[in-house]
């Protein structure tokens, strides 16, 4: 499978054993991922072909994040020591196998967040004010 950063900068290549992702709700992990959790799918660092060098940030005394140092797109969770990964499942180029199976770092867990289905749903095109501003800069609305 393939993936990398917004702007194309840092690129990935990976093998994947099992199309598992989970949730984590640790502090560290939505301030990093900028969301109520951070999505991530675990892999064998060994199986990671990248593509531009990722920037590292040592977040903790046991792991660092890698993420793009020019457009800011978080990528990966890695374990200092070395043999544990996980890649940011938005990361990817087509996340759609992936299925969650286990939620981390429970005690946080923002439950209002976890079932919204009952939520109106909006598609990109039809939010006039988004399809203006691309527009406006000569652009299609990205999917």
């Amino acid at each position: 499978m393939t993936g990398g950063c917004q702007c194309g900068a840092v690129r990935y290549a990976v093998r994947v054993a099992e199309h598992h992702a989970g949730l984590c709700h640790c502090s560290m992990c939505k301030r990093a991922s900028g969301g109520f959790a951070a999505a991530l799918v675990q892999v064998d660092p060994a199986d990671v072909q990248w593509s531009g060098e990722p920037a590292r940030y040592r977040s903790s005394p046991v792991a660092e994040r890698l993420f793009c140092r020019t457009c800011g797109s978080p990528l990966a969770w890695v374990a200092l020591a070395g043999d544990d990964m996980d890649l940011m499942l938005g990361s990817f180029d087509d996340p759609s196998a992936f299925r969650p199976v286990a939620h981390g770092g429970a005690e946080r867990i923002l439950e209002p967040w976890l079932d919204t289905s009952s939520l109106p749903r909006h598609r990109t095109q039809d939010i006039a004010s988004t399809v203006a501003r691309w527009q406006a800069a000569g652009q299609k609305v990205p999917e």
